[in-house]
């Protein structure tokens, strides 16, 4: 991924604090934006790790757990038809939406070195180390025969450890969100495997 700084820290108006689209609003979005299958699938698979985590590890309400969901759905959104203004075009559509200030910070965060924008609290370190790792794992239950079935952790880091596997995976990325949260990259990855693997 290039580098795109956006230039600022500060995203949305506190005042739309708890506003957020419906999912189907969002899973519409993903569909006029995203023409690549497997893109708007890394999307969907990291809003359900983001949601289950807020909801199983953060003992989050709905709304907060709707919030983890949203930016994890839309982070990736301007990706595809605009690669090199990555993250600038859905934190601007999401800003005239008028969208909960907090998603918008959390998808600006997703990827510090790119956007130069750091996570602040919990749910922007999440999205940092889902992001990398559930693309990963998911490419590497793409060539296993019973693809997620059987995954363990083990198979996982010795593919980490392989600079050929999933090149455009940055490694140094996955150790950097890793470092910024309490939580061991196993039972990250564990976690990922259990909770994106039956997201279509």
């Amino acid at each position: 991924m290039s580098i795109h700084h956006l230039g600022r820290s500060t995203f949305g108006d506190v005042s739309n604090t708890g506003n957020l689209m419906p999912i189907e609003e969002a899973h519409q979005l993903l569909t006029d934006w995203v023409p690549n299958d497997r893109l708007r699938l890394h999307m969907k698979q990291v809003a359900a790790v983001m949601k289950a985590w807020a909801i199983e590890k953060e003992n989050a309400d709905d709304l907060t757990a709707r919030k983890w969901e949203l930016a994890g759905l839309l982070h990736d959104a301007d990706w595809e038809k605009h690669p090199n203004e990555h993250c600038r075009i859905i934190i601007e559509e999401l800003e005239r939406r008028h969208i909960d200030p907090e998603v918008i910070h959390c998808i600006a965060s997703h990827g510090p070195r790119y956007f130069g924008v750091e996570p602040k609290n919990t749910m922007d370190k999440m999205i940092y180390a889902f992001d990398e790792l559930s693309g990963f794992i998911h490419a590497a239950a793409l060539i296993r025969p019973n693809r997620y079935e059987g995954m363990d952790v083990k198979s996982v880091l010795k593919k980490l450890k392989t600079p050929s596997f999933a090149a455009q995976v940055n490694r140094d990325d996955v150790t950097d969100a890793i470092a910024r949260i309490d939580t061991s990259l196993e039972e990250i990855i564990q976690f990922i495997i259990d909770h994106q693997k039956d997201v279509q």
